[in-house]
């Protein structure tokens, strides 16, 4: 019955299925005449039939193929050979793992997905802050803000539906509510499961790679500050714009989701950061399980160094600051290489964030080096409106690093 269902009026496919039987048997009629005939004549004839119903079969099947195309890839016909190809290649790309949160970890995911489809990116489930802390207290659900921002940065489809899922609703009950973070949650209430919502979204969005949750647990984020002062919940830490001493996770036993420690097991490079180094890195590294799969691990490691301070949280923080606060939270071993920038920031952004308490990370490298650790520099800011990493140019980097290292 299914295959009658092809034969339906206004498939725009029985055509070329008339044309490519018609070829087969053209194609059959002059191998026949070729193979028997003994006049020269009679079999060149047959040959000319043969070379004509070959013709035949491939115009339908080229036909048939773009029939196909015009209808789960519109408007995409004349790109498909070089959308095969791209998907191919990125079928085979590095196994790359991201650790991190925030608008660090989905600016990188916006360039490493140009190089590969086997990402995963490992995200925080601390954030108390906006819409992802209404709705994780109202539904009791972790938090899908940072996910989200993830589920974007991977995802392959129209323009229209990342700005669908990163729309943020102006006016009503729904202020200040994105729809991305309202459609995770209303799918984990529809599925029953966090991990089943994140999988339905990023089939919605089409993808490349996975976005996984650091742990499935309700966890909240500690700090203490160096005047001794605790502080309770991300939102309130970077609010407190205190001086941090170290952060810690409540519950501290809580346990990793499986496919994070798959991942990471697998990986060929894992890469902690950029993003805010207490509140978005750290707290994925102090689940003991991530921090002992990635001891275990034999991928290259990376820690990609902010470009710009965050006033109280890593104020006045050089780039040998930053990775040792990671190394005081983890191990020595943690990192293979450090990543710094250094270009220069425009001045009339520097003014901008100078107001906010933000200065320019400094690349105190060699201070970095004589602790142990290689250290890649590059120009590597964007700073059109914000100074930020350039997904392309932080993307290309780490990759020639990958390649370099595999020689």
């Amino acid at each position: 019955m299914k295959l009658i269902k092809w034969l339906y009026p206004g498939m725009r496919i029985k055509r070329w299925i008339c044309l490519c039987t018609l070829g087969i048997i053209i194609i059959t009629s002059g191998a026949v005449r070729w193979a028997t005939a003994k006049d020269f004549l009679i079999k060149q004839s047959g040959l000319l039939l043969i070379i004509g119903g070959v013709g035949a079969v491939i115009l339908s099947i080229e036909k048939i193929i773009k029939v196909f195309i015009s209808v789960l890839l519109p408007k995409q016909e004349e790109k498909i050979v070089d959308i095969i190809y791209q998907k191919r290649q990125l079928r085979w790309g590095p196994r790359i793992v991201a650790i991190g949160g925030g608008t660090g970890l989905s600016t990188l995911l916006h360039g490493i997905k140009r190089y590969t489809d086997n990402i995963t990116a490992i995200v925080t489930v601390t954030d108390t802050g906006g819409s992802s802390g209404r709705l994780t207290k109202q539904f009791n659900i972790l938090p899908p803000g940072d996910i989200r921002n993830c589920l974007v940065a991977l995802a392959e489809t129209e323009d229209l539906m990342k700005d669908l899922f990163n729309y943020r609703f102006k006016n009503g009950e729904l202020k200040g509510h994105s729809f991305g973070n309202l459609f995770i949650t209303a799918l984990c209430e529809v599925t029953g499961d966090f991990e089943e919502a994140i999988r339905k979204s990023s089939e919605v969005l089409a993808i490349q790679g996975k976005v996984v949750p650091s742990t499935l647990e309700s966890v909240s984020l500690l700090a203490r500050g160096k005047d001794g002062r605790i502080v309770e919940g991300e939102t309130n830490i970077t609010e407190s714009k205190m001086k941090i001493e170290r952060v810690f996770l409540k519950p501290a036993d809580c346990r990793a989701t499986s496919e994070a420690i798959q991942a990471i097991e697998d990986a060929e490079l894992i890469i902690l950061g950029p993003g805010s180094l207490y509140t978005s890195v750290i707290p994925n590294l102090l689940i003991k399980d991530i921090q002992e799969a990635i001891k275990r691990s034999r991928a290259i490691k990376v820690y990609v160094c902010n470009v710009m301070t965050q006033a109280g949280e890593t104020e006045g923080y050089t780039a040998f600051d930053h990775l040792e606060a990671l190394l005081k939270h983890t191990y020595p071993q943690i990192v293979n290489y450090c990543v710094v920038n250094n270009a220069p920031v425009p001045p009339e952004l520097l003014a901008r964030y100078r107001e906010e308490g933000a200065y320019p990370v400094s690349a105190d490298v060699e201070k970095i080096q004589k602790k142990g650790y290689a250290v890649i520099e590059g120009e590597m800011i964007d700073s059109a409106n914000y100074v930020r990493h350039n997904p392309q140019k932080l993307s290309a980097l780490l990759i020639n690093l990958l390649q370099r290292d595999l020689i």
